[in-house]
């Protein structure tokens, strides 16, 4: 395991205890969009099927368990324990058109037509989009709450390691995924997207401010 498979594995932990904490802190769920999280459960469940029968290491047990549990309690959070203050007037991305394309994708774009091998290519692709009700709940808010700042920053790291990640492996031992790589370069670019566009709206309310 190299630096950079190291730095993305911390940012991903540190967005989810950031979420996590932010919950149970404010006792509210202002701001995040429960959308996503149910997907990023989506993308647990279909890639780490394989998590009672495919021992790798306990640490890689470890985390698909820790990434599964935790999803899971983000969702009871959000849609049970303080649902009276979900932002559900702004997290209105029609998720059912995400899982559906993901899935069309992986029937027609994988490395083998094999049940397990389907899954895990429909949660790279499903992966890819998976911030985007989370991103729109974030633009169409009147501010951004720093910690929400600060979870997506981790979720965008998180990725864009991965990727220097998957260089370094092709350098050093000629392995390279396509299919991972080019989900995680959309999924990189739309988060740099949101990042742009909201240093932009701040700029000009800035400038706004200035003026008046």
């Amino acid at each position: 395991m190299n630096l950079f498979r190291v730095l993305g594995d911390l940012s991903h932990y540190l967005a989810i205890l950031t979420i996590f904490i932010k919950i149970i802190s404010s006792k509210s769920c202002k701001g995040i969009s429960g959308k996503s999280q149910i997907l990023f459960l989506f993308v647990f469940i279909t890639r780490y099927l394989d998590v009672f029968t495919n021992f790798i290491s306990m640490y890689n047990t470890s985390i698909k368990i820790f990434f599964i549990l935790s999803t899971l309690t983000n969702i009871f959070l959000v849609f049970v324990k303080y649902k009276g203050t979900i932002s559900s007037d702004l997290d209105t991305i029609r998720i059912e058109i995400l899982i559906l394309g993901a899935a069309v994708l992986a029937l027609f774009i994988n490395h083998e037509f094999v049940m397990m091998e389907l899954f895990w290519t429909f949660s790279v692709y499903l992966e890819a989009v998976s911030i985007i009700p989370q991103l729109s709940v974030s633009s169409h808010g009147k501010s951004v709450e720093p910690v929400m700042l600060l979870y997506l920053m981790a979720l965008g790291c998180h990725k864009l390691f991965y990727i220097f990640n998957w260089i370094h492996r092709y350098y050093n031992e000629g392995f390279y995924d396509i299919i991972a790589i080019s989900a995680g370069i959309v999924q990189t670019a739309i988060y740099a997207n949101f990042f742009v566009l909201y240093t932009i709206k701040r700029l000009a309310d800035l400038k706004s401010d200035i003026q008046v």
